[in-house]
């Protein structure tokens, strides 16, 4: 039987703590540095207590490690490591391969966690996968673009290592750990967690002879990725952890999110019951309805999962623009505006529309009767007919502020007579307590069964207890109260043991490394990293992009195609343009950036001039 894993982000301990309550069978965390989101950094205590926990229902807890470090963090990483050890976390995520040294020369035989490879590290084939796994990686976290079958060819080909697929949230417009663009333009390395958002600014496309075919849009700002009608075509793919993106969102987000793909995990679970099952344990029971609608969004896509599909970028605006919630029926003085369509409104809403200008233009809500809105300004540029999006949902935003989720793992009991006491079992765990069997003058049953199911603030509750009908003694209320705490405690102990986590060591095997055509793109910042490649026949590596620029590099590497988008690929029945190549992207402060249509790998590069 299948594992079926969802994996949530935490910028914190408290959306840590949420993403569990609301169904995440693990998280992934940033720790103090060396994490792909420089913003979003936790102390060793924080993510202790995450641990804890999450590990009561056998939920799992990964950090990221998942920057290039130089020279003279490597003692800096050891530490970190040690300390993510003897924290107790599942799994550290990891891009640079002088990560592997440092485990193996401070940890040794004391390391306690599980290496994944982040998608940083490029993962689309499966000669990467294979040479991945035997490093000694137990998981891969493939790259966003791949499509349903190209999954299912690499689980395939490396059936022993688990797949981890992004589902959910932001996309990078650049296969991931190839992206240049914030170093080059800001001097801030994405690959150091400091990205500066490159994609999302804007551009006029040129072609060769100088002419504008784009004016200032936003041309590699992609939609927010939504697989959630996927997720069974991608566990019968082959993926095992389905992933959401967001360790900068809030708690609201995460909430949300976690709520709506757990629900529909469990129906796949429910469809398919000897096929997959969760991976942790535990019920959740929620006080709102999820909606992916109603949260950050910049509108969603598929993007590649069955094959290249227009309309995967969002050309005018990089900002969510939320749930759609109707046109413009009517404006009646500058002072309100009528709205047709079903959604409800309340004072403080957030809506947004697309001006004449292709520009994302948003108004807050003053005051609402019906379908009738009063803002607080009337944009001068809203017009009847116009699309409105609410990107600020007050009323659920409101729902999500407050505890909104109980997770419990539901138990049996039973309660025997032993020899010399009594026997109290949950599920199969039994513990016994001495005492001497007093016959009762009357049934006891219903203060037993109140006693023992008392279970409060664990994370247990009793949905079923078994008591012989003959069951005929009286036991203190104190007594049925400790017997209950050594259960519970006795069960605890027996959970933690079975998700106890073995690191397996690699088999030993030699895979040729994947080659890279620019060797930069291996991302080597200093001398264990060196060695590292050195010792598998990779010599010379150049030096990462942060410590030595290129002439002219390629500077992003993208399944997005602007030919394609603008209807331009012949290949895929589009016209033939009438421009003359290259094309080139213009900054507003004027930098260009020639762009290679790689037509034979289906790729669009970007080259800094």
């Amino acid at each position: 039987m299948r594992k079926l894993e969802l994996l949530a982000p935490a910028k914190n301990l408290e959306c840590g703590i949420a993403a569990i309550d609301h169904g995440a069978d693990a998280v992934y965390i940033g720790a103090s540095r060396f994490g792909a989101r420089a913003s979003a950094t936790n102390s060793g205590d924080d993510i202790s207590v995450l641990c804890r926990y999450a590990h009561q229902f056998g939920a799992k807890v990964y950090v990221t490690v998942n920057t290039i470090i130089y020279d003279d963090e490597t003692e800096q990483t050891c530490q970190l490591l040690n300390e993510l050890s003897i924290i107790g976390v599942d799994a550290i995520l990891v891009q640079d391969m002088a990560v592997l040294s440092l485990v193996e020369d401070s940890l040794k035989s004391d390391c306690r966690f599980s290496l994944h490879a982040s998608t940083q590290t490029d993962n689309r084939s499966a000669e990467k996968v294979r040479w991945l796994r035997s490093l000694g990686f137990s998981r891969v976290v493939l790259a966003r673009e791949l499509t349903l079958d190209e999954i299912a060819a690499i689980h395939a080909a490396v059936p022993d290592v688990e797949l981890e697929v992004f589902v959910h949230g932001a996309l990078c417009v650049s296969y991931s750990g190839l992206c240049y663009a914030s170093q080059y333009c800001f001097n801030r390395s994405a690959n150091r967690g400091e990205c500066a958002q490159f994609c999302r600014m804007k551009f006029d496309l040129l072609d060769a002879d100088g002419n504008v075919l784009e004016h200032q849009r936003h041309l590699l700002s992609l939609k927010d990725m939504c697989q959630i009608d996927n997720l069974e075509q991608l566990a019968e793919a082959g993926a095992s952890s389905f992933k959401i993106e967001g360790r900068l969102k809030d708690v609201g987000y995460v909430k949300n999110v976690v709520a709506a793909y757990s629900e529909r995990l469990n129906a796949i679970v429910k469809r398919h019951p000897d096929k997959y099952c969760r991976s942790s344990r535990g019920k959740c029971r929620y006080t709102f309805t999820p909606d992916l609608r109603r949260t950050f969004n910049r509108g969603y896509t598929t993007y590649f999962a069955n094959g290249r599909q227009p309309n995967i970028a969002s050309f005018d605006t990089p900002k969510a623009i939320g749930e759609y919630v109707g046109t413009v029926k009517e404006i009646k003085g500058r002072q309100s505006l009528t709205v047709a369509g079903s959604a409800v409104f309340v004072n403080g809403d957030g809506l947004c529309f697309v001006n004449d200008d292709r520009e994302l233009e948003g108004f807050r809500v003053n005051r609402v009767e019906n379908n009738r809105l009063y803002p607080l300004k009337m944009p001068a540029s809203l017009k009847k007919g116009m699309r409105l999006y609410r990107n600020n949902d007050l009323q659920f935003e409101r729902i999500l502020s407050k505890p909104s989720a109980e997770r419990k793992i539901p138990v049996s009991m039973k309660l025997r007579v032993s020899s010399a006491g009594f026997l109290l079992s949950i599920d199969d765990v039994e513990v016994d307590m001495p005492l001497e069997h007093q016959k009762a003058q009357k049934s006891q049953r219903d203060n037993i069964v109140h006693q023992l199911t008392k279970l409060g603030d664990t994370p247990y509750e009793c949905t079923a207890i078994d008591i012989p009908e003959n069951f005929d003694y009286f036991i203190p209320g104190s007594r049925l109260s400790e017997l209950r705490r050594m259960a519970v405690k006795a069960y605890a102990a027996s959970m933690k043991a079975e998700s106890e986590l073995h690191v397996k060591k690699a088999d030993a095997e030699q895979v040729d490394v994947p080659v890279y055509r620019q060797s930069y793109c291996y991302n080597v910042s200093n001398k264990l990293a060196d060695k590292f490649y050195a010792s598998h026949g990779m010599k010379p590596v150049q030096p990462a992009f942060e410590l030595r620029t290129p002439q002219h590099p390629l500077i992003m590497q993208c399944r997005h195609c602007l030919r394609y988008s603008l209807g331009y690929c012949v290949k895929n029945g589009g016209h033939v343009p009438s421009w003359h190549e290259p094309l080139s992207l213009r900054l507003g402060d004027g930098r260009l950036f020639r762009l290679e249509f790689d037509c034979r790998n289906c790729q669009m590069n970007i080259y800094g001039v």
